[in-house]
């Protein structure tokens, strides 16, 4: 007889996943639902018993690596790191993928649980609670790329503030050294963002949300490895305004909001709101937002794109609406993927080091014993091709 899984209880009781986790790991949960989902789980005979009996103390070998798109290139590099290192030490690797959907995400957490895989990284898209289950149950977990939302939070509401020092290497176009931005991060604060401008040298925004009261959410206390997202905005704004351009836009999706502040810290004075926009993480959604920007803000002479979906949907976008680039538009895209120096013209991009992100990731959740491991900041660099232009 086939065992039951933690999806049959799901879906027995009508919950998600989450809850099923969140009930059976002693979580936050209303009576009526913990009452339902453990009286379905006895019915079903339900027993996590690899979790149960073995996770705590004995480890079975190998590890997971969740990611939101297999289909994205950057995404595609940070797993070939990952493996790399997984296989000079002998380590299996299971890849999932959540396509940034939290009760996806959740349902793959609990698979692995149930399967004993001791070890985890992940780009990770749900919040504290989908997490809690599995650091409860001891697995050890590495985010990589970025940290999970905070509770409730839509786009951070953050008022404009003063530009922070320059940290040390911050040239124009140039990588900021690693070992003046490896540090020890607290994990996922409730001011993720903050915490990220501390790393960089610099204080906490202004209007950023303060730390969360004790009655609140607690922070979970997770390694992660990152790169400097806030000198990468930072830098791409610089040489667009040392180019001429001043009504500059963003384009961004979700699980960036860090990416979207240091935009508006790096414009300075009061953002022009309307030259910010946001999609839903689709392909289909992110056309749809760069189009009307184009069409509602003709003024705006260039573009930093958040991603390289992002950016391919600007550039496709750009070209039906006839707009030359970088004549009548300059743009910047986050990631250097293949495609980008195919394009016509070849795009500049803020460069991360995907593959060294995945092997460090890798690095950090097998070295993991009796001392958490110390968080990772990577440098990103600015790689000037064709798609920028002075303004004219």
């Amino acid at each position: 007889m086939k065992r039951a899984t933690i999806k049959d209880v799901a879906e027995a009781a009508g919950v998600g996943v989450a809850t099923v986790s969140r009930v059976l790991s002693g979580g936050s949960a209303s009576p009526q639902t913990r009452e339902r989902v453990l009286a379905v789980a006895a019915q079903l005979d339900y027993r996590p018993s690899a979790l149960g009996r073995n996770l705590r103390q004995q480890r079975s070998g190998g590890m997971g690596l969740l990611l939101p798109d297999l289909t994205d290139s950057f995404y595609g590099q940070l797993a070939e790191g990952v493996l790399a290192c997984a296989r000079s030490a002998g380590e299996p690797v299971v890849i999932g993928s959540t396509a940034d959907d939290p009760e996806q995400e959740a349902e793959l957490i609990g698979m692995l649980l149930e399967q004993s895989v001791g070890r985890l990284i992940a780009v990770p898209c749900g919040d504290a609670d989908t997490w809690r289950p599995a650091l409860k149950a001891g697995m050890t977990v590495v985010f990589a790329d970025r940290l999970p939302p905070e509770p409730d939070a839509g786009p951070p509401e953050l008022g404009p503030g003063r530009p922070g020092p320059e940290p040390a290497g911050a040239a124009l176009g140039g990588a900021v050294p690693e070992s003046e931005l490896e540090g020890a991060l607290s994990g996922v604060s409730s001011a993720a963002l903050s915490e990220l401008m501390m790393l960089d040298g610099v204080g906490a925004l202004p209007g950023a949300r303060p730390a969360a009261p004790r009655n609140a959410v607690r922070p979970l206390d997770v390694p992660a490895v990152l790169t400097d997202d806030r000198s990468g905005i930072r830098t791409a704004v610089q040489y667009l305004r040392g180019l001429g351009h001043r009504r500059i836009a963003y384009l961004g999706g979700p699980g960036r909001e860090h990416r979207v502040e240091a935009f508006r810290q790096a414009v300075g004075g009061v953002p022009d709101e309307e030259l910010i926009v946001f999609s839903d993480g689709s392909r289909d959604s992110a056309y749809a937002a760069a189009s009307g920007l184009f069409q509602t803000r003709p003024d705006l002479t260039a573009l930093v794109a958040g991603g390289n979906m992002l950016g391919e949907a600007a550039v496709l976008a750009a070209r039906e609406l006839d707009l030359r680039v970088p004549r009548d538009l300059s743009v910047v895209m986050y990631d250097d993927v293949p495609w980008a120096e195919l394009c016509s013209p070849p795009l500049t991009v803020i460069a991360q080091p995907a593959r060294d992100m995945g092997y460090r990731a890798a690095e950090l959740v097998l070295r993991a014993g009796s001392r958490r491991p110390r968080s990772v900041l990577l440098p990103t660099e600015l790689v000037i091709r064709g798609s920028c232009g002075p303004r004219l």
